[in-house]
């Protein structure tokens, strides 16, 4: 399972009155870094929503907030990807402050489940065999 990184940077609107990141803004920069993930795949959630005609939704998550990110900060946010079932993925997802995972431990460290759904129904539906192949070779 090879490991995605994402960098970002906090800004004012990620923060609270104390420029501390607000809770639930880190839920920002994992999905962000999911998208961008997707992207560096060939995927387009766009293209993806009008043909096939599927998008994801979260699913299930679980955060454990380890330390503060502040104002400014430099961020560099995980996805390590797999297939779960026929339409759903499993990430683990890190965010570590700095340029690189080596620069110290998790901010944070979250499991995400997500889902495949038909963008008209949203009922589930199976991962397209081209993204599964990706997920099952990585």
């Amino acid at each position: 399972m090879s490991v995605f990184s994402w960098p970002a940077r906090v800004y004012w609107e990620d923060t609270d009155g104390g420029g501390v990141v607000y809770y639930a803004n880190y839920l920002r920069f994992l999905e962000r870094a999911r998208t961008e993930w997707l992207r560096s795949l060939g995927y387009s959630q766009w293209v993806l929503a009008r043909e096939p005609g599927i998008v994801f939704a979260v699913a299930s998550l679980t955060v454990e907030y380890r330390r503060p990110a502040r104002l400014d900060d430099e961020l560099t946010i995980t996805c390590q990807a797999r297939a779960d079932r026929a339409a759903t993925i499993r990430f683990e997802q890190k965010i570590f402050r700095g340029h690189s995972p080596e620069d110290g431990p998790p901010i944070l460290t979250a499991a995400v489940r997500v889902a495949c759904v038909d963008a008209h129904t949203l009922k589930p539906r199976r991962l397209p065999e081209s993204l599964m192949n990706v997920l099952i070779s990585s």
